[in-house]
């Protein structure tokens, strides 16, 4: 789903009942269950990307969306 560049674009759902990551209408959705306050949602979701993709969320960086629910993370290659 990353583009050539290493850069992956999802939109994220916050507070949602579980974690998981979705392919839906040709998109990937993250879902995470903390709520959007103080960036903990961003970190939610980062683990959750690094956990996927088998990378350190430490490596994986916030490129847009910090207060948004359309992220773009640079992910290692």
């Amino acid at each position: 789903m990353a583009d050539g560049e290493g850069r992956l674009a999802l939109r994220v759902t916050p507070g949602a009942s579980r974690d998981g990551l979705a392919i839906e209408d040709g998109r990937l959705r993250a879902r995470v269950s903390v709520a959007p306050e103080g960036g903990k949602a961003n970190k939610a979701v980062i683990r959750l990307v690094g956990k996927a993709l088998g990378v350190a969320p430490s490596t994986i960086t916030l490129l847009r969306g910090d207060t948004s629910r359309e992220k773009l993370l640079q992910i290692p290659d």
